[in-house]
């Protein structure tokens, strides 16, 4: 079944490339997507599989993070096709392709138990997402794709060096020499704890660049501004995620040696820094989707900080995890269709988005009120979680600090959105011909509701995917 999951994505992509017609193309991406998540959900009852002699196996915190995936490339893919009949003079042979080429490659990511492959399914990531990033093929496109290239290619280097020195930490302790996850965590008190940290730092530094901490994160606002709706949504809500996984990973080995306060320290700073980076520059930000980027930076912050506090904190960054990939996703979809009607990202050129598209509109509003975790929506039940676990913690300047950036980032994402939502819409944006249909707004529509939802009520099997992945990591509820 773990080969069939990676199989059906990557056989999808392969048949979008060699399709012919470019107007039924798109229609393989909810087609061979919804096959990979009907798997998924197939799967992720089971409490343990692997393949390839353990080098793909389904953990508690690879289930969550693969139903996050696919729950969200299926509400993406069932809006691509839609989004790119806007735009039928543009070929979408490689667009389409490398969407489920992605799928598959993310799909590796949170199956891979051999850190080795772990790192060359990151890699691939990019190889496969510039193609996206550059499909406007514009300018601006064309930059932000090279410096996505560049930038995350310095960061997987660094990666790859760290992973070397995890290596080289259990030969030089005496250790049996492997890059295998459940072996070196066994092992973990046996790593030369010198060479340990120095993995650590580079591995925290290269997928930290990934992931988009700040101040790792300047391929982000470019790619996830250029990129089309779609591609946003994705590389904000599962990219970002593996990364992050990748991430979680190497500290578990910290935890299981004994310098889980090394790696901690390491976390709390990094996310603190994030989430201040993020506050500063959504202030007074113009274009709309960057700032939506700069959201990203932020919440990758929380995500982090939450882990560094331990016990509850585990709860509820993993809860966030799939907060904010659904409402992120949700927003950058929105996006998409103002962008579409206004053919601006510029808030000087966007006004009255209630007016000129009620539902696409009122949906970047409400997404708004539920991504700055304001209740009753999910991201409120995940925030204030995590800030009760700096107060059980004793940490009460980091909840201090962390609660001021909240208020910051509230008013300078409201800022923009108010004046994006509000007024009146230009003429010539009333002369447009982009209008909500239902299969633009429905994927959005369905995301705030799940985000509603969690705000309101966590349904009995995503709590045990949750609380799993926090157990196996020794998180509480």
């Amino acid at each position: 079944m773990l080969y069939f999951i990676l199989l059906v994505p990557l056989v999808g992509g392969v048949a979008a490339y060699l399709f012919p017609s470019n107007r039924l193309r798109p229609y393989f991406l909810p087609l061979f997507s919804g096959a990979q998540l009907a798997l998924v959900l197939g799967v992720v009852k089971e409490n343990s599989l692997s393949a390839a002699q353990g080098w793909l196996f389904l953990d508690p915190l690879g289930k969550l993070v693969l139903v996050v995936i696919s729950v969200l490339f299926f509400a993406c893919l069932v809006y691509a096709p839609a989004y790119l009949f806007k735009t039928p003079e543009k070929s979408n042979r490689i667009f389409c392709a490398c969407l489920l080429f992605l799928l598959a490659i993310l799909s590796l990511v949170a199956l891979s138990r051999q850190l080795e492959l772990m790192w060359v399914a990151i890699e691939a990531t990019s190889l496969v997402s510039a193609p996206l990033i550059y499909f406007n093929h514009n300018n601006r496109a064309i930059e932000a794709a090279w410096k996505f290239l560049l930038i995350c290619s310095v960061g997987i280097a660094l990666a790859l060096l760290g992973t070397f020195f995890l290596g080289y930490s259990a030969l030089a302790g005496g250790a049996p020499t492997t890059l295998m996850m459940d072996d070196l965590v066994r092992s973990a008190g046996s790593l030369s704890k010198p060479w340990l940290h120095a993995a650590f730092a580079a591995l925290l530094v290269g997928y930290g660049t990934k992931m988009g901490l700040a101040p790792l994160h300047t391929w982000l606002p470019d790619a996830h501004s250029e990129s089309p709706a779609v591609v946003s949504a994705l590389l904000s809500g599962a990219l970002l995620n593996c990364a992050f996984l990748a991430i979680l990973r190497v500290t578990k080995i910290l935890h299981a040696a004994g310098e889980g306060a090394f790696a901690d320290r390491a976390l709390l700073g990094l996310g603190l820094l994030s989430i201040a980076f993020g506050a500063v520059f959504m202030a007074r930000q113009r274009d709309f989707k960057r700032m939506l980027a700069y959201s990203s930076v932020e919440h990758m912050g929380i995500l982090v900080l939450g882990v560094s506090m331990g016990g509850i904190g585990i709860f509820g960054s993993f809860l966030h995890l799939v907060n904010n990939a659904l409402t992120k996703g949700m927003l950058f979809l929105v996006s998409g269709n103002i962008y579409g009607a206004y053919h601006s990202k510029s808030r000087d050129d966007v006004s009255g988005a209630i007016r000129r598209l009620p539902l696409s509109g009122s949906l970047f509003l409400a997404g708004f009120i539920a991504i700055t975790g304001s209740p009753p929506f999910g991201p409120f039940v995940s925030e204030f979680t995590i800030l009760r676990a700096t107060f059980e913690n004793h940490r009460f300047a980091v909840g201090g600090i962390f609660l001021f950036l909240l208020m910051v980032v509230f008013i300078g994402m409201g800022n923009t959105v108010l004046a994006v939502c509000q007024g009146e819409p230009s003429n010539e944006a009333k002369a447009t011909d982009f209008h909500d249909t239902f299969f633009l707004t429905l994927s959005p529509l369905v995301l705030m509701g799940i985000v509603l939802l969690l705000g309101l009520y966590i349904p009995g099997p995503l709590m045990k995917l949750i609380q799993g992945a926090a157990d196996d990591w020794g998180g509480t509820r």
